[in-house]
């Protein structure tokens, strides 16, 4: 089937194989054009395994009675091509290179990054779209996002521009709209911070805010400037490959030298050099962890920082902008997290992409369809084959069973290994991750639409609300995030109305145990509550001018995006060393690669992105090389002309046993110290 999203905004076609279960290699398939499909991850309709396709006189792509593909235009045929869907039968071994479990950002530039090398790729995604926490959905004239809209890596240069570069590498780009402030911080004691796109605006209203610790500012942001110049002037790929390494060291010492001093420290740990004042510490721990994106919150208690040597206020701006950096606070932030978040907002700036952030996910997923690889929606794995310890295929709960070279899981290392490969023994190093790292809290989402004269015209996109209390920033529903991509993209929601994406902290054990009623009830009781306090500290009459409505909890997270208690990502059982705990892409399971949050680097867009381009790096190394790519078309990705049939003996990635082996081992000596 082809989902043709005829739109400006994206510059590649998109074609995906069909839905739903295999058929007889014989058997002719229609290839459908549909305009932008609307559909939702969050609308609770069950998906048929059917995949009979028809229409109605309004235009309507029906799967089955229960579930509507809503088109904008009726559905037409444009051609008839043999589909070779018999490969999932039986046993049958399918000439695949690499399998990818999951179509997150970090699953679809590992997918991407290895199909632009040559590499044949499938892709399973258990639903109707790709995209995972950065996927989309549409109600009632509405496209919210499912996740964070604060966007990095949209920028026009660098080396940290990873979605741009993902994006580029499938031939597809996408135009966006430039945020002046990353995030507006309402906070106790009335303290307001405007996080400016302009490194020295921001400086500037920061050291006004606190006078007496201006040097201290310029000397913290000082050394995350001099890690994040580091980051921007190496090629990033893999660090599992000591070759890339090798070459990165001999051509920029100084570079890997200072990211080697930084790696095993912490942004709290370098703060406190620098700083004393309370609030401005508090500050600085909220603020790392929102510029991470998707929300989650730490329960590293005040009883233990208050056994450090700092008071508990002096813990309070430092904290902040680590909470909203990586899920926790700065004592827990790897300072190179941290670093490349805090200087790429003023670098390359927030970006948003007009049309959403679901349209990063769709865009890859054309361009790697477009190089000939595959992606196969409603395709729900629920195990891994294993051949004499080596990791071979993956079982869909259809029975279907697909085989390749390689299998990479972009769910968590804790669905990978408890869930994919239950019933097997848990590796030794993923028994000391799990010693180091817990399931970070999830979070309860209200996605609202609301009248547009209820905001002031000179709204900013983005907020963080924590009104009385810093002790509140712990706790469950303590402190808000909210976006409004409508103040940036109009296009999203209908005229003269608003998106509001509010999140707060949420564990799931608080939703368990509930009967329907009572769940429902519940879901309005924390909602009403929430709107009550932007009511109050942001937008008064906002309840009045409500016009849409939708409350999510950690269990709908759960349901809609096969996360374990819909949790987002690994949190440090206590305060870790830097990167060092942070497992890498290889696993102890031959053939078998993890991407995504709970690989290194952690948590955030850009850094599953980065952990995608390093996965496909390793595995394109371990693929080695082919006589010939089994593709037709140009790879005019590479810059060559002709048909990919002739590109013979282009080595997908270098690779070294011995030297590989030797890394290996060193890198898990390392982890072992954390």
């Amino acid at each position: 089937m082809s989902l043709g999203f005829k739109t400006p905004l994206f510059y590649c076609h998109f074609n995906t194989v069909q839905l739903g279960s295999s058929r007889p290699r014989s058997q002719k398939h229609r290839i459908l054009s549909v305009e932008p499909v609307q559909t939702s991850v969050f609308d609770g309709y069950s998906v048929p395994r059917n995949n009979k396709i028809r229409t109605d006189n309004l235009g309507k792509v029906k799967l089955n009675k229960d579930f509507v593909l809503r088109s904008k235009s009726v559905l037409t045929v444009d051609k008839e091509v043999d589909v070779d869907a018999n490969e999932g039968l039986g046993r049958k071994r399918s000439n695949y290179d690499a399998i990818v479990i999951g179509s997150g950002i970090g699953g679809l530039v590992a997918a991407t990054q290895l199909a632009v090398k040559g590499a044949k790729v499938l892709v399973l995604e258990k639903y109707v779209i790709p995209g995972g926490s950065s996927g989309y959905y549409e109600r009632d004239g509405y496209t919210f996002d499912v996740g964070s809209s604060v966007m990095f890596g949209f920028s026009d240069k660098g080396n940290l521009n990873l979605i741009t570069q993902a994006l580029k590498a499938v031939g597809c780009e996408m135009e966006v709209i430039p945020d002046p402030t990353t995030v507006h911080f309402h906070l106790p004691n009335d303290l307001s911070v405007q996080v400016h796109r302009e490194y020295i605006d921001f400086i500037s209203e920061l050291a006004a805010k606190f006078p007496h610790e201006r040097e201290g500012i310029l000397k913290f942001y000082g050394e995350c400037w001099k890690i994040f110049n580091a980051l921007n002037a190496l090629e990033l790929k893999s660090l599992e490959e000591p070759i890339y390494l090798f070459g990165q060291f001999f051509q920029k010492p100084l570079e890997c030298l200072t990211l080697a001093y930084y790696l095993p420290q912490n942004a709290g740990d370098i703060a406190r050099k620098y700083m004393k004042d309370p609030q401005l510490l508090s500050f600085i721990d909220a603020e790392v962890q929102y510029s991470n994106s998707t929300p989650s919150f730490d329960f590293i208690s005040f009883g233990y920082l208050q056994s450090l040597t700092i008071s508990k206020d002096v813990l309070s701006v430092v904290f902040l902008q680590c909470f909203i950096v990586s899920t926790v606070n700065a004592l827990q932030t790897p300072m190179i997290n941290a670093a490349m978040v805090l200087c790429d907002r003023h670098f390359g700036g927030i970006n948003y992409p007009v049309g959403g952030v679901g349209g990063i996910a769709k865009s890859l997923s054309k361009g790697l369809v477009d190089q000939g690889s595959e992606i196969l929606y409603r395709a729900n794995v629920t195990n891994i084959i294993l051949e004499h310890g080596k990791a071979v295929g993956v079982r869909l709960s259809d029975g279907r069973e697909l085989f390749g070279k390689t299998i990479i899981s972009n769910a968590t290392r804790w669905d990978t290994f408890g869930k994919l490969l239950k019933g097997e023994t848990l590796p030794k190093e993923e028994e000391n991750f799990q010693k180091l790292y817990v399931k970070a809290p999830s979070f309860l989402s209200i996605h609202m639409g609301v009248k547009g004269e209820v905001l002031p015209p000179d709204t900013d996109c983005h907020h963080f609300v924590l009104e009385d209390d810093w002790t509140r920033l712990e706790e469950p529903y303590g402190s808000i995030f909210l976006s409004i991509p409508t103040i940036l993209d109009s296009s999203l929601a209908p005229e003269g109305h608003h998106i509001l994406h509010i999140f707060t902290t949420s564990s799931i054990e608080d939703w368990e145990g509930l009967s329907i009623k009572d769940y429902e009830a519940k879901k309005k009781v924390v909602a009403d509550e929430i709107i009550s306090r932007l009511e109050k500290k942001l937008f008064p009459g906002i309840r009045s001018s409500i016009a849409f409505m939708e409350v999510g909890s950690p269990k709908t997270h759960r349901r809609y995006l096969a996360r374990d208690k819909g949790t987002y990502g690994p949190m440090p059982r206590k305060t870790p060393k830097g990167l060092l705990g942070m497992p890498f892409n290889t696993t102890a399971v031959d053939g078998l690669y993890c991407v995504g949050d709970s690989c290194f680097p952690g948590q955030g867009v850009i850094a599953v992105a980065f952990s995608g381009v390093m996965c496909a790096h390793r595995v394109a190394a371990d693929i080695g090389k082919r006589e010939t790519f089994s593709h037709s078309k140009s790879v005019l990705i590479l810059g060559l002309s002709g048909s990919a049939d002739h590109l013979r003996e282009h080595g997908i990635e270098k690779k070294s046993p011995v030297l590989d082996a030797a890394l290996l081992r060193l890198l898990g000596w390392l982890r072992t110290l954390a």
